[in-house]
């Protein structure tokens, strides 16, 4: 049986800056220094996705001096990843199942 999705994930997600910050921080822990340079997105833009990411929970921040390092919530990630496992295997079962027009 199917779950509910996330859909605040969904969207925060379907961003292409914002999933590439996601990509990047699957690598590592990265504060928005490092960020900017990855990206080439000017920092006041950055801090707009990384405001998104964070209230749908897909990162989390840590401080560390003056800077404040992003990481990856996995959990949110296994969530996603159930949600469209069932959905494959669902529609795997229903390949052959039509219902009848009329």
């Amino acid at each position: 049986m199917l779950t509910s999705v996330n859909m605040e994930l969904l969207r925060a997600l379907a961003d292409p800056l914002r999933l590439r910050i996601v990509c990047l921080l699957a690598r590592e822990s990265l504060c928005t220094s490092h960020l900017v340079q990855e990206t080439g997105a000017r920092q006041t833009n950055l801090s707009n996705h990384l405001r998104v990411l964070r209230e749908a929970s897909v990162v989390a921040t840590e401080p560390c001096g003056r800077f404040t390092y992003y990481k990856l919530d996995p959990e949110m990630f296994d969530d996603l990843s159930a949600f469209f496992g069932g959905l494959a295997e669902s529609s795997r079962e229903a390949a052959n199942t039509k219902r009848p027009c009329g």
